[in-house]
């Protein structure tokens, strides 16, 4: 479903000073709740607008307030709390916040109270909220779509390539899952120095104009989704129920930096975590490679038998990673959630609430080596937990798949008095 129109938000004020509610909203747009609690939050706009003939004071202490003569040179008898500018020349000021934004429908549309109100208020224009809207396309769409570091990543890539004179088409094509760009916008940034390769270093490209070509695509493709979506997922799981499921996401650090991927068996609360060079599709099939040398394809089939993840761009090769590149045979299923519905995926997200009291959201992964992730869920593991029986997710991983398995995914059990769940563990 595409971004809301302006029709579509005109209507929404109209809904919200009507007071419904943002499921109504939805229902009304036929949009789920969420876009419709995103957008007004994102694009409500603040007022001071105060009713005629009310002091605009806003106070939390303007009812018992005795202050008087705060205004410098003013020989003014009465109390400043009576008076507009007591917000800005009291030092005391403690502003008064309503209670009712801190509550859907986060906006002053509609209240009963709007004609007496002299606090903050909040609105829902449509015209404002369609200019930002736009006006955030606009900047979006300047400049180029690359982190630092992943922009250092292309420029190694791509230099090392044409310095072997390959042609940019080949190296694109023949590393489909280490780029999220296509060959035009490689040009282009050659073109305005964003990257070291000059076109001097392509002699093809300065002999001929540029022309018109078919890009190699590497954005997501939506195909890949076909039959796998999260109702196929459900009708496979009521034809398969003693399918073990394994749930997959990404856990990001610095941005542009290193990030982890994770897989978390269901059936016994077990994590594992990979560490990567940077999120990509690649990364991402060349751990599954490596697990099944590692393990064996038997026994990669036996952990791996389903797995459910989300709707990143790092896993977007699903046909790379349910099939071998060894044997051709099919190793695993993969399966989507929706979008935006990561409670789909509870288990694994519940569980990186205990990564992300060692590795806190914002720190950077980049001197992390795999050992480290390794202890870091190690650790995780070996904690006792309610919903397992206080018995650690690594004993009952080890009761299924058997102590060798364990062994060769190099996570350890921890004794429950050295168990560490702080960023203190890698120091």
């Amino acid at each position: 479903m595409g971004h809301l129109t302006k029709t579509e938000r005109h209507r929404i004020e109209q809904l919200l000073r009507q007071q419904k509610n943002f499921q109504e909203i939805a229902m009304a747009l036929n949009r789920p709740r969420s876009t419709i609690m995103r957008e007004v939050l994102k694009h409500r706009q603040e007022s001071f607008k105060t009713p005629p003939q009310r002091i605009p004071n806003r106070c939390i202490k303007r009812r018992n307030c005795g202050l008087v003569r705060l205004c410098p040179g003013r020989r003014c008898h009465r109390k400043c709390s009576a008076c507009g500018n007591c917000n800005i020349v009291c030092k005391d000021f403690q502003e008064e916040v309503c209670s009712k934004l801190q509550n859907p429908p986060y906006v002053c549309n509609g209240c009963s109270e709007d004609y007496r109100c002299t606090l903050r208020k909040y609105f829902y224009i449509f015209d404002a909220a369609d200019d930002e809207y736009r006006n955030t396309l606009v900047k979006v769409r300047q400049g180029i779509n690359l982190t630092e570091g992943e922009r250092i990543l292309l420029d190694q890539q791509i230099h090392d390539g044409i310095k072997k004179g390959q042609s940019v088409h080949h190296i694109l094509a023949t590393q489909r899952d280490s780029f999220t760009i296509c060959e035009k916008t490689v040009y282009r940034y050659v073109n305005a120095g964003v990257i070291r390769t000059k076109r001097g270093d392509m002699p093809r490209a300065c002999m001929m104009r540029p022309r018109k070509s078919k890009n190699i695509d590497h954005k997501v493709d939506t195909k890949c989704r076909i039959g796998r979506n999260f109702s196929d997922f459900k009708q496979f799981c009521s034809s398969n129920p003693d399918m073990a499921i394994v749930e997959m996401d990404s856990v990001v650090g610095r941005v542009g930096g290193k990030v982890l991927l994770t897989l978390q068996f269901n059936s016994c609360g077990f994590m594992l975590a990979f560490i990567r060079e940077a999120n990509n599709s690649q990364s991402v099939i060349d751990i599954f490679n490596q697990l099944e040398i590692s393990l064996g394809i038997s026994v990669f089939r036996k952990l791996f038998p389903v797995i459910l993840t989300d709707n990143g761009t790092e896993f977007s090769n699903p046909s790379a990673l349910e099939v071998s590149p060894f044997s051709k045979e099919q190793r695993t299923q993969i399966f989507y959630c929706e979008p935006y519905a990561s409670w789909q995926k509870g288990h694994i997200e519940n569980n990186h609430l205990n990564l992300r009291r060692v590795l806190e959201k914002g720190s950077s992964f980049d001197n992390l080596t795999q050992q480290d992730i390794d202890l870091v869920v190690s650790h995780i593991n070996s904690i006792a937990r309610k919903s397992l029986n206080d018995v650690p997710a690594i004993m009952l991983f080890e009761a299924i798949y058997g102590k060798e398995v364990v062994k060769k995914l190099n996570i350890s059990l921890i004794p429950a008095q050295e168990v560490i769940l702080t960023p203190e563990l890698l120091k």
